[in-house]
């Protein structure tokens, strides 16, 4: 029998760890840059990225290309975000719950939705640019749809795997079946049904770029697409941070919203 050995890591230690990563990439980055091993213009240097970066983001619009246009895109894009992710839990978690607890719901829509998840997403947009045109509804139609999967499997195996002997319980207690839902049920899958949103979230950062890049003028997707055709790699590389310095901070907002709604969640930390 194998004991497990909890290690101490002191706190200070355990604050840098995080960092650590992104500290040897940036080293390895910068030695790469300084000796020439890549050629400037395949991956700039790190300077020239915090330049475009700090023009992006600060300058006066008109200044420079792309200056001062980081508050209208980001804008943009977590708009789209938001409302595509929001379709996805309101269609999702229910479903889902539904699927997990409910044979006759598992078997009628279980077949479709999985036929439907093998479809890749890319394949999705050229009909949704038919069906919606350019803009805000053909990315919000993509990021619901690419973000709906994980909420709904989650949220099913996370319902399924709930001991029914714990609602017989709280029915012989008393508790209706709503409430039962509420106290028992979401609480019990919340671990799973907290995976599916934190996966579906981070999907919805790539497929918002997807739909972006089908000529909409403003978004950081849309960004990346223009710097392409200018050949501006330091923009390309500059958006590429933004969106995963976004979708962090939206997954860390998630969590805490969801400590702050649930106190099942509270209990994960």
């Amino acid at each position: 029998m194998i004991k497990e050995e909890n290690t101490i890591i002191p706190g200070p230690a355990l604050q840098i760890l995080p960092w650590v990563i992104p500290a040897l990439f940036i080293s390895l980055w910068m030695i790469v840059s300084e000796t020439g091993l890549i050629p400037t213009y395949l991956m700039p240097h790190p300077f020239e990225i915090a330049k475009a970066g700090w023009i992006y983001v600060f300058a006066n619009p008109g200044d420079a290309p792309f200056a001062g246009r980081f508050l209208d895109d980001a804008g943009a894009s977590l708009i789209r975000v938001a409302i595509g992710f929001g379709f996805a839990i309101i269609f999702g978690l229910p479903l889902g719950i539904m699927s997990g607890r409910l044979s006759l719901v598992q078997k009628l829509i279980s077949t479709s939705i999985n036929a439907l998840r093998a479809v890749p997403g890319i394949s999705w947009l050229p009909l949704a640019m038919i069906w919606f045109g350019i803009g805000i509804k053909t990315t919000v139609f993509l990021v619901a749809m690419a973000a709906f999967f994980p909420i709904y499997l989650n949220a099913a195996a996370g319902a399924r795997q709930i001991n029914p002997l714990l609602l017989q319980a709280g029915a012989m207690m008393g508790v209706n079946r709503l409430r039962g839902t509420f106290a028992i049920l979401l609480p019990g899958a919340m671990p799973h049904i907290i995976t599916g949103l934190r996966l579906g979230l981070g999907i919805s950062w790539a497929y918002l770029v997807l739909g972006e890049l089908t000529g909409v003028p403003n978004g950081l997707g849309a960004v990346i697409m223009d710097a392409r055709m200018l050949g501006r790699i330091d923009i390309i590389v500059v958006g590429i941070i933004i969106i995963a310095v976004m979708g962090r901070a939206g997954d860390q907002l998630l969590k805490t919203s969801l400590k702050f709604c649930f106190k099942s969640a509270r209990r994960m930390s």
